[in-house]
């Protein structure tokens, strides 16, 4: 059971107060914030980390592991161990789930068929609930419009459009998703036109989303947009697919709207999954904009907020935003960012195959970066993204597990005996039947498969000289710890 916070959020100072406790903790452990795992075998990174931690941690069943960021500990662990991961748990910002019953007059509809299509069951219910939160407040405010930002293939776009009847103009970098919204939008207004027509029903004009091909590079920018674009018709469905700054889209709206009309109304910025600096941005927008009546963000990739230097002044970078925390002279850097995104729920809600081979994934990763280093060093250099091959791998083990009887015999590919290692040890509590079944394959031929499969992603050829057993031997002793 995690310490109970003595700390608040209440007010501005309570805050700054918050965040100076815990990097004032953090200090000391500053090699967990940069370590990244791919790199755990390239730079030895267990050689940072307190030796009686390792001793325990090895021992340890899967489960008791993935119950770590949640900050659970076991009775046995050492002293210095259990302090940390409850200190670390305790001084965690809140994540609670919002009750959305706390806003008075919300009713969240049920979108119909054609309003969801294309959606999958999680996209529909964050759409649902979004939507009718933006229609309320818009409400409240008195708000004809809504700036969707990052509007992707324009769900809530259209949902605020069609189900709330809500002036909307859908900005995203990307002109296909654009041309879908647009597209997508037209067969939904034929759907509700003919259903009007059906009914007998007097027929309205069905509001349409605007759609805005642009990257937002500011808050600047978006200002640019909002007050150049409200509610005119003309300016609708542009696709402004360059890097435009906010001056250039200035012009550009000038040359497009030779009169405003409407040019006192107020708009609600809003955004679904805003990544990275767009939701920083749409914050600088709603200070900055007198039209902006409010601000709605659900953002995410945090790793990917752009950061400052502590002795840059006026930046416009994602992080850090306020004062008080630039005064602190934070500074994470990628590795703290995107380990900051790593969700304890998620880790918790894993069962231990899936924990097993989530942690095998990443040893597989961490050994693949030796390949990289000893073989393609400059690719190192711009920091490779190989993406996703867990899928793809389960299909594979789950396969060799069937073929294998659940027994291996015989010698390993590399040419030396098979140990019994569970990727926990010999010694793992771990003795369930998919721990077993796990230890019985061949993970060397499923770590020659993630390598060729990394080079293909990476176009990279596969060198003849390439001496894939000598890296998984040195690599195999440290797979259990390598998460």
């Amino acid at each position: 059971m995690a310490e109970k916070c003595k700390y608040s959020c209440k007010t501005a100072s309570e805050t700054l107060e918050w965040i100076h406790a815990i990097i004032h903790f953090i200090s000391p452990y500053r090699y967990f914030l940069d370590a990244h795992v791919v790199n755990f075998f390239k730079d030895r990174l267990w050689e940072a980390v307190d030796k009686e931690w390792m001793h325990c941690l090895r021992k340890e069943p899967v489960e008791n592991l993935l119950r770590i960021p949640s900050g659970v500990v076991q009775g046995h662990w050492p002293v210095s161990l259990k302090e940390f991961i409850l200190t670390l748990r305790s001084l965690s910002l809140p994540r609670e789930k919002t009750d959305l019953q706390e806003f008075s007059g919300m009713h969240i509809a049920s979108l119909s068929n054609v309003l969801a299509q294309g959606m999958n069951h999680k996209k529909k219910h964050e759409v649902e609930a979004l939507a009718a939160l933006v229609g309320l407040v818009a409400k409240q405010v008195g708000a004809q419009t809504v700036v969707d930002v990052g509007a992707g293939q324009g769900y809530l776009a259209q949902v605020l459009a069609f189900e709330y009847q809500l002036s909307v103009i859908a900005i995203d970098a990307c002109s296909h998703h654009g041309k879908i919204t647009d597209a997508r939008a037209e067969r939904i207004r034929k759907h509700y036109a003919a259903k009007m027509r059906k009914n007998g029903s007097e027929l309205r004009e069905i509001s349409m989303p605007k759609t805005v091909t642009c990257r937002v590079l500011s808050s600047d920018t978006l200002k640019t947009l909002s007050n150049f674009l409200e509610e005119n018709d003309d300016a609708a469905n542009q696709h402004l697919s360059q890097k435009c700054s906010g001056s250039q889209l200035s012009r550009l709206a000038e040359n497009i709207l030779p009169s405003l009309s409407y040019s006192d109304s107020s708009l609600v910025i809003a955004g679904l999954h805003a990544c990275g600096d767009l939701s920083v941005t749409m914050l600088r927008t709603f200070l900055e904009c007198d039209k902006a009546k409010a601000v709605i963000s659900v953002g995410c990739c945090y790793n990917l907020l752009s950061e400052e230097a502590s002795d840059m002044v006026d930046s416009c970078c994602g992080f850090p935003v306020s004062q008080g925390v630039k005064s602190a002279g934070v500074v994470l850097d990628k590795n703290a960012r995107d380990l900051a995104c790593q969700s304890a729920d998620r880790w918790r809600g894993l069962d231990e195959h899936a924990g097993l081979h989530n942690f095998e994934l990443h040893a597989f990763r961490a050994a693949f970066q030796m390949v990289l280093f000893r073989h393609y060093p400059h690719i190192l250099q711009e920091s490779p993204t190989i993406g996703r091959q867990g899928k793809a791998l389960r299909r594979q083990q789950h396969q060799r597990i069937l073929e294998s009887n659940l027994h291996y015999r015989g010698p390993s590919e590399y040419g030396e005996p098979r140990k019994n290692v569970a990727f926990f040890h010999e010694y793992s509590s771990i003795q369930n039947s998919k721990s077993r079944e796990s230890s019985t394959v061949d993970r060397y031929s499923l770590f020659v498969k993630f390598c060729e499969s990394g080079l293909g992603r990476l176009h990279l050829p596969c060198l003849e000289d390439i001496d894939y057993s000598a890296v998984w031997r040195e690599s195999e002793s440290y797979a259990d710890i390598a998460s």
